[in-house]
């Protein structure tokens, strides 16, 4: 054991037996646990009645399809999103009923109904998963979906490596939702605030569990980001040239820099606190040489670039849903890639912000109010390129852009909050106060609006069928009464003193907004009925909510709306060359968007593989494992985790062929009302699958890709 432990350790069980031993109890909990255990068994009941295992197998957890892992990245995010709202309806009710002396308390809790040592693990899981398990998945997972398509691939470039990326990212979920169960979460906030996650003042497992989680989670992300940036330069189709590229791709390919840049500094900051926690080392500790402040700089040098991580694919949505419902093209493309950039290159230097109030020099404090307000410039012409491309346009207020304009709007009142908070005379006012919790709340509700969005936009190209347009705007209205009900109340008490993370309200004078708040949180609750029932009923009605057309909105410009709807496995039939920026709109206009190709030529995929999710079993085992200190079987997995990677890198995987003649069947299967135009001069329109008819646009020459 390399360091002192409280309560029992031993070599074969670690510290499990911390579980043997009365510790704090909840029915909140049990509930929970009952809540899991009744749906996790309905989901394996099902799955044996109907004998689908072998399907789940085959088709879903040993895939490397970037369409079915982008789904199940979605899924991931939106099952532990809910979780997060769970905890922030506990909190918001903690809050609301723990006001004044008088309020009464019951299961344990002095006043309200979680004390302090519960509601400090809620604050941290909330933090925690909304933003890197809920947030994050979902925005990967719609980049896994569309860049492929937007950019005429037919995979991404790595996809072994990209179903391990997700595995990874499920291991790290799986981790949280266990210690809700076995053991307990950190109670230092869902940043570590330092020395709390020192082993001197949280000796328990929580810190351990939010410390193994993140850190797996990152190297999954890290993983992403080089697959995407791999797959934007290098898997690009003939035509397909930069400045050809969605907007979507481009913010995709900034978002994946940071990305790249960022996790790295992350793993560093934990893995130098695991060396404090599990080695005795003294990076961090408030003594004998520790210094606090360097945990605080290194997690924020990676914090600030991650909200620009989470924001810009949002601003990707806005840009590819804004024109299609405008039925324009989007204003300043070039300007809306300058500004993506300038924000991911920012973001680095604005990381000091979080902490004005450490006490460092004007002239510290002046920079880096400066180049805060910096990120507003080109955030700006953003916003203006989005009004002007909604200017004069022809809008159609579905339920996309519904959401879209929606989140332009919350993001102007998050970029002017931000402005103020970019001040350090008024940082220093509201510092560590609910403001400062609205505000980020605030640009988080601008990627959650612009993510709902592109779920509804993008549904029908992976599903084949429209989400219900009517339940779909109920939900929308639901989901803004509760938005603004919860954080317009939070400004308010922010500007009135209240600090965040109280247990307890000690000014009764605040109870009126709190209830207010607490009522937005019903609105919510019912909005997750409410979209729940969406999916439902529109699957339910998706024969009559089917799509016939490739492109489900009729006015949608980019490339991904060029093939099927739904994609088929194989994305693309021919391999289409570009022609110009909004392709799908160019070949609108020239009237070549329903020509077929004459032939076909074969198609090379890769295979499935059950290496990825093996590989996160052990890790899970692994980590599970480093966080009981049961060293042994940390050690066991870790060597198994090993070797499967060597097994695989030296395994060959040649792929499979999909032939001409099936492709073709496949095509006349999947499009029966489509025919092929018989003229002469054919002109290829694709590369690897087979050549399109001439109809006006110029012939070219492009490599095979």
């Amino acid at each position: 054991m390399p360091v002192h432990l409280q309560g029992p350790w031993n070599e074969l069980f670690g510290r499990l037996g911390l579980l043997l031993i009365p510790h704090y109890n909840n029915p909140v909990i049990f509930f929970a646990f009952m809540l899991v255990t009744v749906g996790g068994t309905a989901v394996l009941t099902t799955l044996t009645i109907l004998g689908r295992w072998g399907w789940l197998w085959r088709d879903w957890l040993t895939t490397v399809d970037h369409k079915k892992i982008g789904i199940m990245y979605v899924l991931i995010g939106l099952i532990m999103l809910f979780r997060g709202f769970f905890d922030a309806l506990m909190i918001r009710s903690q809050q609301a009923l723990a006001v004044g002396p008088n309020s009464p308390g019951v299961l344990g809790a002095l006043h309200g109904y979680l004390p302090p040592f519960h509601l400090d693990q809620v604050w941290t899981a909330h933090g925690m998963i909304m933003i890197l398990l809920a947030v994050t998945p979902i925005l990967i997972g719609m980049m896994n979906l569309i860049v492929p398509l937007q950019i005429g691939a037919r995979d991404m470039a790595y996809p072994y490596l990209n179903a391990l990326g997700l595995w990874l990212t499920a291991v790290s979920a799986a981790l949280v939702m266990i210690a809700l169960f076995v053991g307990d979460f950190s109670h230092a906030g869902w940043v570590g605030l330092a020395p709390l996650t020192e082993l001197a003042y949280s000796p328990g497992v929580g810190v351990d569990y939010w410390l193994w989680s993140i850190q797996i989670g990152s190297i999954g992300t890290t993983l992403g980001s080089i697959n995407i940036i791999a797959t934007i330069i290098k898997m690009r189709a003939p035509g397909m040239k930069w400045f050809r590229l969605p907007i979507f791709t481009w913010t995709s390919m900034a978002t994946s820099i940071i990305g790249l840049t960022s996790f790295p500094v992350l793993g560093v900051a934990l893995s130098l606190l695991t060396f404090d926690r599990y080695l005795g080392t003294h990076f961090f500790t408030a003594g004998l040489g520790g210094d606090l402040m360097m945990y605080t700089n290194l997690f924020w040098i990676w914090g600030h670039p991650e909200v620009y991580f989470v924001v810009l694919p949002a601003f990707g949505f806005l840009s590819e849903i804004i024109p299609t419902f405008s039925r324009k093209p989007l204003f300043g493309y070039t300007t809306m890639v300058l500004a993506s950039f300038s924000i991911a290159g920012v973001s680095w230097l604005v990381w000091l912000h979080h902490f004005f109030t450490m006490g460092a020099s004007p002239k510290v404090l002046a920079f880096y109010s400066i180049t805060t307000m910096l990120v507003g410039i080109p955030t700006g012409v953003k916003v203006f390129n989005w009004v002007f491309t909604m200017y004069r346009g022809r809008i159609r207020m579905e339920a996309p852009m519904l959401w879209a304009v929606t989140s332009v709007f919350l993001l102007i009142i998050g970029g002017m909050t931000g402005m103020m908070l970019s001040i350090p005379a008024i940082n220093y006012i509201v510092h560590n106060s609910v403001f400062v919790v609205a505000h980020f709340h605030n640009m988080f509700m601008v990627i959650t609006y612009a993510a709902f969005g592109a779920i509804v936009f993008w549904w029908p190209k992976v599903f084949g069928f429209k989400l219900d347009e009517r339940l779909g705007r109920m939900f929308f209205w639901l989901f803004s009464t509760g938005t603004a009900l919860v954080f317009l109340p939070m400004y308010t008490l922010g500007l009135m003193g209240m600090t965040r993370r109280l247990d307890y309200i000690s000014h009764p004078s605040w109870w009126p907004l709190l209830l207010i708040e607490l009522c937005g949180i019903g609105f919510y609750l019912v909005s997750v009925f409410v979209f729940l029932g969406m999916i439902y009923v529109s699957y339910r009605d998706r024969a009559s909510n089917a799509v016939t057309a490739d492109d489900a909105w009729g006015t949608s410009r980019s490339l991904e709306w060029l093939t099927h709807t739904p994609v088929p496995f194989y994305n693309f039939a021919v391999t289409p060359i570009v022609h110009a920026l909004d392709e799908v709109a160019w070949r609108r206009e020239q009237g070549t968007l329903d020509r077929q190709p004459e032939r076909y030529t074969d198609i090379h995929m890769p295979n499935n593989t059950g290496m990825p999710i093996i590989i996160s079993g052990f890790t899970l085992i692994c980590g599970f494992s480093m966080v009981w200190r049961i060293y042994l079987l940390a050690l066991v997995s870790f060597i198994a985790i090993i070797a499967l990677v060597l097994i695989r890198s030296f395994t060959k995987h040649p792929g499979y062929v999909i032939t001409a003649e099936e492709i073709g069947e496949l095509e006349r299967t999947s499009r029966p009302h489509r025919q092929t135009e018989e003229i002469e001069n054919p002109v290829s329109m694709g590369t690897g699958g087979g050549s399109m008819p001439n109809h006006g646009a110029p012939a070219a020459r492009h490599p095979d890709y």
